[in-house]
């Protein structure tokens, strides 16, 4: 047994339980896919220990260890598909899973020749028949740089290793392209002027270098001799850029969640206030005017009461999502309150033109919304200010916005009183029998 490899243990060992106690406080998606990974980096090294035993425990400690390190970067990949959702990229992965595994244990355990070369073939063409047969359905780029590195490697396979100390240089070539394929995934998804995205890619690409450049050093200069420390290198690397990647995505997260409203996702009051001086201001210095709008729902606190606040947390949900797509991408939608939303319409904007967005927002609240298996239809109230007409800051803009939108609600209040009224969505059997409120099955 080889003992040496025990600090390696210990080291990545270390390294998994620090990454897994910031990947536990992370909601990224890929921190399990990491995890999992980091643990199969422990077993190969682990049973690389026993991979220099004699008879069937070393051959089988050997193939384990490699087989680890090759489902660790595929795992590592499949956590940077962008279109993990796809059923084609199902297909993909249980295929190159179980390509990988044949191969690897095939040339491990060294069977028969026949059986390597029908390994190699399922490794090159595998993926290529998946990708031709979902080719209609789905195209990616990252599709094709998966298929064209796994035809060059079948075919590199195919032509090295039945050949003397061909297994070696095939083994090689199929961990290259194993840890490649993660650089050139992580690259695609981190496209980021951050350390953690800079440390974890150049660590991938040294990491697969190490599958080039180590047969390279042995076979030019045999007499040098480097430690394995050396090779294990690119590991510790990566490991280290993860864990800054998941510590950079929950400092973002938590920067969103304080500008942010949890529910709906839409700028909240404090960042509603900072981008509203800041378009008063640029209006100013341009001389043009900007508008701000606010709509408050009418009869929400008798939805609320009457499906529960789960439906009225889905109301405001599809409110915000409506109003987010009728406006430009340079104005703002914010929720401000409970069931009050403003928008800031950037110059240049007439009022006519606010007006104008604002009765095709109320327009929108009048369209019924499906809720808990009922449509909800609530309305609203709508209140218009533009600067520099009706006032000449954001507090007095606001509070000018404020009162028209009251007024405007006192206005529809006139013609129906809802305060009291109760539903029984029991007796709403048929879609043109409706509520006041505007609630109908």
């Amino acid at each position: 047994m080889d003992w040496s490899k025990l600090p390696d243990v210990i080291a990545v060992g270390l390294l998994a339980w620090a990454f897994a106690s910031v990947a536990r406080r992370s909601d990224a998606p890929v921190s399990a896919h990491w995890m999992t990974g980091w643990v199969l980096i422990v077993l190969h090294f682990g049973a690389m220990i026993f991979a220099t035993s004699n008879g069937a425990l070393g051959a089988w400690a050997s193939a384990i260890g490699v087989l680890a390190l090759v489902w660790a970067g595929l795992l590592f990949t499949r956590a940077s598909v962008p279109y993990k959702g796809e059923m084609s990229s199902r297909m993909m992965l249980v295929t190159i899973l179980l390509s990988y595994t044949l191969y690897v244990g095939a040339l491990m355990l060294e069977a028969p020749a026949w059986v390597l070369n029908g390994a190699a073939l399922l490794l090159g063409l595998g993926p290529l028949t998946v990708a031709m047969i979902f080719l209609r359905r789905f195209r990616h780029l990252l599709r094709w740089v998966v298929v064209a590195l796994n035809l060059a490697l079948g075919t590199v396979l195919l032509a090295v290793q039945n050949r003397p100390n061909g297994g070696d240089i095939a083994l090689n070539a199929t961990l290259f392209v194993v840890f490649f394929g993660c650089a050139i995934h992580f690259l695609h998804m981190y496209r980021r002027a951050t350390a953690g995205a800079f440390i974890s890619i150049t660590g991938f690409f040294f990491w697969s270098s190490v599958f080039v450049v180590g047969p390279l050093q042995m076979a030019l200069f045999p007499a040098v001799h480097l430690e394995s420390e050396v090779w294990n290198l690119p590991k510790y690397v990566v490991a280290v850029g993860m864990i800054l990647l998941l510590l950079e995505d929950q400092v973002a997260h938590t920067k969103h969640l304080a500008l942010h409203d949890d529910l709906t996702g839409l700028p909240n009051r404090r960042l509603f206030q900072d981008r509203l001086a800041s378009a008063v201001e640029r209006a100013r210095r341009t001389r043009t005017q900007t508008a701000l709008l606010m709509v408050d729902l009418d009869h929400f606190k008798q939805v609320n009461d009457t499906l529960g606040h789960h439906a009225g947390d889905l109301l405001l949900q599809n409110v915000g999502r409506l109003f987010s797509g009728r406006v430009r991408r340079s104005d703002t939608v914010a929720r401000t309150g409970g069931d009050e939303f403003a928008v800031i319409l950037e110059s240049p904007i007439s009022r006519e033109e606010a007006t104008h967005v604002g009765e095709d927002l109320l327009k929108l609240l009048h369209q019924p919304m499906e809720l808990k298996d009922r449509a909800i239809k609530v309305g609203g109230s709508l209140g218009v200010a533009v600067f520099p007409e009706d006032a000449g800051d954001t507090e007095s803009l606001c509070i000018t916005a404020d009162l028209r939108m009251y007024e405007d609600k006192r206005s529809n209040s006139k013609d129906v009183d809802y305060g009291d009224m109760r539903v029984d969505f029991d007796r709403l059997e048929r879609p043109e029998r409706t509520t006041e409120f505007g609630v109908m099955r």
